[in-house]
């Protein structure tokens, strides 16, 4: 008999051991995450609130529902995708892409692109592009940004470039004065990044799991960070094993702090801090 999880007399719904191995399933197939058996209580929590939103009153029965309604996907999706980040995180990167962007331009490449393949809410590829303003010394550097990320959501409000205080006031204040528009009467509280800056980056809804991707390449550089983690061994290969064909032969790849490449030996070479190289092609 399918038992019920722990604690699940206190729920709002029954969620059973099948219903939770139901989603793990098939948030892996779709997104390629690996959910430990350790996160059931998220799982609960943020499919519940798919429920309500759709006026059911079982995990059973939403699992149906997905089924018959593709058009919920990307709300399971985006529920169960964490968004963890901030501007200048790894700070370490920014001025190795800065001087790699520069030799770039020396060797001829115009105008310089970059991927920020898992970008969230915008931090990170915001931050790629006040590093790149300050190592051109212009507003406007031959600079091109990708931003994309699985979850709509987060692309829609990153586009936007509108952050709460709280996500900016970490940042030096001269960079929060350069880089940002503080918001007055009713946007008190909020920041705004500048246009100029948001000009640089082209933020679009992007699945690495899907077997098209619509970039040919050729990257100067790839930013990777702290989602290689969220995937198993196999699904890793396969991803990186698709960026490296996107590189420019002298590109850099650069991953998260927790996160190596040893498994990919034959693709990427270390040439710094988190930080890789393509190898050619044998």
């Amino acid at each position: 008999m399918d038992g019920v999880l722990a604690v699940s007399r206190e729920r709002e719904f029954s969620f059973t051991d099948r219903d939770f191995e139901k989603i793990r399933g098939l948030i892996y197939e779709h997104a390629g995450i690996s959910l430990s058996a350790g996160k059931v209580d998220m799982v609960y929590s943020r499919i519940a609130r798919r429920l309500r939103a759709n006026g059911l009153n079982s995990f059973e029965g939403y699992l149906e529902f997905l089924a018959a309604n593709p058009e919920e996907w990307p709300h399971f999706t985006n529920s169960l995708t964490t968004n963890l980040t901030s501007f200048f995180r790894e700070a370490h990167h920014f001025p190795v892409l800065a001087e790699h962007a520069l030799e770039a331009k020396r060797n001829g490449h115009s105008p310089i692109m970059l991927w920020s393949s898992a970008c969230s809410t915008g931090e990170e590829p915001y931050s790629m592009a006040m590093a790149l303003i300050d190592a051109f010394g212009s507003w406007t550097p031959p600079v091109k940004i990708l931003a994309t990320d699985l979850d709509t959501n987060v692309v829609r409000h990153a586009a936007k470039g509108v952050y709460q205080m709280d996500r900016v006031e970490k940042m030096p204040e001269e960079t929060l004065k350069r880089f940002f528009q503080r918001g007055r009467g009713d946007q008190e509280g909020l920041a705004r990044v500048r246009p100029e800056v948001r000009a640089l980056v082209n933020f679009h809804p992007l699945n690495l799991l899907d077997d098209q991707w619509p970039m040919k390449g050729q990257f100067d550089a790839i930013f990777c960070r702290n989602v290689m983690i969220y995937f198993d061994k196999k699904t890793q290969s396969k991803i990186l094993s698709r960026f490296h064909p996107l590189l420019r032969a002298d590109g850099l790849l650069f991953v998260g702090h927790s996160e190596s490449l040893t498994h990919v030996a034959d693709l990427f070479r270390l040439r710094g801090k988190t930080v890789y190289a393509p190898l050619p092609t044998k």
